[in-house]
């Protein structure tokens, strides 16, 4: 069988190089064709010498002497970087499949290109469907290209609905773990730093995810990726906080019954799932055991105490550019944060001020998004800075 050629936007990230474990365990399966990063030069340079992809990109171009030199006894990779170089590479003919991992808006037109070309899309960017969800739907269908998402949750709903095509669905119930601040008071979460936020209590991501998820954003954004992939109002997907995060997320249909994904919190299932869809490979790691699994706990979120998943939903509500300004200005808050420039209360006051503050488009295109995003983070900016 022909090995899948595939490219990782976004190689040395949490998704990226678990992806490249699944690579490593399938090699009559898959071969990594292209790996990128963003600034991780060294850590490329070694997934480099490892895979022994065609060819390499470091979007920020000031890196480029580096990683060349790292790899100068490796002249069959090729190197490039900046990125323009993202935009023309997933467009290569021998690659088969997309896995767009870049974390946040930098991930949109990358992932445009790769449609565009005809490329299976593995979809871990949630970003790209927040901000232009209809804009990148309607190209999947120009393109009639294949779309499968890699978030646990999304690749849990896309399980359950296999098989199901003619089944009306009654609600999404789209599970969270609540992060390490579930059971904190307002005046306790006034006070958590970044460090204390990036101590996820059971899954291993980057610290811009790990902060969303903290402030249940990632929530909010998951919440538009579902409305988007699975065509249902967000009025019909019910978030629950599940602690435990071994219910990955769920459908119920119109008769009442229930379909979920249940497993361990590994990211290499869903990853792998997308590359192999509709079929199921071997992975190597821990199984679910129930019997040690005996209690799962269900909860409402407190929207009041955590305002970023009310601000998502108001976004949702409001339509056109407005999940573009809530996804610009939560990245320039979270950078914030981590930075130690801003209060973990205070991201969701800077998002909701920088939401009211930039103009607003009911119709946008690609144009209108990129302004957005960079007036967007041009306001959101002033207001750390107030």
């Amino acid at each position: 069988m022909k090995k899948q050629q595939i490219c990782i936007l976004g190689s040395t990230g949490s998704i990226g190089t678990q992806a490249l474990d699944v690579i490593a365990q399938h090699p009559d399966h898959y071969e990594a064709y292209c790996l990128t990063a963003n600034n991780s030069v060294e850590k490329l340079a070694e997934q480099a010498r490892q895979f022994n992809p065609d060819c390499v990109v470091i979007a920020n171009e000031q890196h480029y002497d580096r990683l060349k030199s790292l790899l100068a006894d490796k002249p069959h990779i090729k190197v490039y970087a900046g990125a323009e170089a993202l935009n023309q590479i997933v467009e290569a003919g021998p690659i088969d499949i997309v896995l767009a991992s870049m974390v946040g808006f930098s991930g949109l037109v990358p992932t445009i290109h790769a449609i565009k070309a005809g490329k299976k899309i593995a979809l871990a960017n949630k970003e790209t469907l927040v901000v232009a969800g209809e804009l990148m739907l309607n190209l999947v269908s120009q393109y009639h290209v294949d779309l499968l998402p890699v978030d646990s949750e999304h690749s849990a709903i896309f399980q359950s609905l296999v098989g199901e095509d003619m089944n009306e669905v009654d609600k999404i119930l789209l599970t969270c773990s609540g992060g390490p601040f579930r059971l904190f008071s307002h005046e306790q979460l006034a006070t958590v730093t970044a460090a204390d936020a990036l101590r996820h209590p059971t899954w291993d991501m980057g610290a811009k995810i790990t902060i969303d998820s903290a402030t249940l954003m990632n929530k909010g954004f998951e919440v538009m990726e579902a409305k988007w992939l699975f065509g249902v109002p967000a009025e019909k997907i019910q978030v629950l906080i599940h602690p435990q995060s071994i219910v990955h997320s769920g459908v119920q249909f119109m008769d009442g019954a229930v379909k979920a994904q249940l497993g361990v919190p590994d990211m290499r299932l869903p990853i792998q799932y997308a590359f192999s869809y509709p079929q199921r490979l071997t992975l190597q790691g821990e199984r679910l055991d129930l019997f040690k699994a005996s209690t799962l706990e269900f909860y409402r979120p407190d929207v009041e105490k955590f305002r970023c998943l009310a601000l998502a939903y108001e976004a949702i509500s409001r339509g056109g550019n407005m999940p573009c300004i809530l996804n610009a200005a939560n990245e320039v808050a979270n950078a914030a944060f981590r930075r130690g420039e801003c209060s973990f209360l205070g991201m969701a006051e800077i998002i909701e001020k920088t939401m009211t503050a930039t103009p607003f488009d009911k119709s946008p295109d690609l144009d209108v998004y990129l302004q957005t995003d960079r007036e967007a983070r041009e306001i959101a900016t002033q207001f750390i800075h107030q």
